[in-house]
């Protein structure tokens, strides 16, 4: 598991949109709007490229 933080995560509604997107590439995951982070279990570059796609700024934790 890689885990990243982004201040970009605001609200609920950032949370949703991060967990569809994760749940339509298969990667298993876990969110938390509390620390603004994303742990997943898939290659560090991946999870940050495809937050990028969101429009979330990522870095690793």
């Amino acid at each position: 598991m890689v885990k990243v933080k982004s201040d970009d995560i605001h609200c609920e509604g950032c949370v949703e949109r991060i967990d569809k997107a994760l749940v339509e590439a298969g990667i298993a995951h876990k969110i938390s709007l509390e620390e603004k982070s994303v742990e997943a279990d898939c290659e560090l570059s991946k999870v940050i490229e495809l937050l990028d796609d969101l429009g979330f700024d990522a870095v690793e934790v």
